[in-house]
């Protein structure tokens, strides 16, 4: 039998690192790590500093460097929205539990952002049949909504988090 703790950890643990993963991805990630964490010197990404308006291209070290970085604020976002809501609610989580999700969650956010052609994604779209969905770009499917999403997600949780602690 399932301790009813366990489950009120993981659903906590989930609803939080799911909304925290949302509002890293479309609020917290830089414009320049959005453009560039794919690049490669094979397939270049040339982005422009909103400042300065300077052109710049970026290979594969620019663009590893970007995906990384990407994944660090996105990790300690998900950590910090854990550690805050997890305690806000009430519900003790391990350390070195929550060490090792966020290790994980990182990790496997590198694996699938750094997209590089050919990337482990659309490879394993390919082999599922799912190559043509996976290249899809239509449909109204843009930042806006993403953004949008996200926002939802976040002050969800928040509303959800306050609601909770009374």
């Amino acid at each position: 039998m399932t301790h009813p703790h366990r489950a009120a950890k993981f659903t906590t643990a989930y609803a939080l690192l799911r909304a925290a993963a949302d509002v890293a991805d479309h609020w917290v990630q830089s414009d320049y790590c959005a453009q560039a964490k794919g690049a490669t010197n094979d397939s270049p990404v040339t982005t422009t500093d909103e400042k300065t308006g300077e052109e710049r291209k970026n290979g594969t070290t620019e663009g590893r460097r970007a995906c990384a970085w990407h994944c660090v604020t996105y990790t300690a976002t998900q950590g910090l929205v854990l550690m805050v809501g997890s305690r806000a609610v009430g519900v003790r989580l391990h350390p070195g539990a929550v060490a090792g999700a966020l290790a994980l969650s990182g990790i496997t956010h590198y694996i699938a952002d750094r997209r590089v052609p050919n990337g482990v994604l659309q490879r394993l779209a390919k082999g599922l049949g799912k190559e043509r969905f996976f290249k899809l770009a239509d449909h109204g499917m843009n930042g806006a909504y993403a953004l949008d999403q996200a926002w939802h997600h976040g002050a969800e949780t928040l509303a959800a988090l306050i609601a909770a602690a009374k």
